[in-house]
């Protein structure tokens, strides 16, 4: 089994394959770079969204908020 059969016989496989993971590879690239990350810290500070933020994730999700009683 040569090259010239694989190819032939997994030509879509492989192209697919490696697409895929080139794609990926770009989106893990545009992801970590800084130019494409947004601060909104100091936004959401100064709005106040920080605080709502939290209050109603607290609402739907109070299992994941409890404090540790004593």
């Amino acid at each position: 089994m040569g090259l010239k059969t694989i190819w032939k016989d997994y030509k879509v496989l492989i192209v697919m394959g490696i697409g895929l993971g080139l794609v990926h590879w770009g989106w893990f690239h545009i992801k970590s770079s800084p130019l494409f990350q947004v601060k909104t810290d100091k936004l959401s500070d100064i709005l106040g969204l920080k605080d709502i933020s939290k209050q109603t994730l607290r609402q739907q999700h109070p299992f994941r908020f409890k404090t540790a009683q004593k």
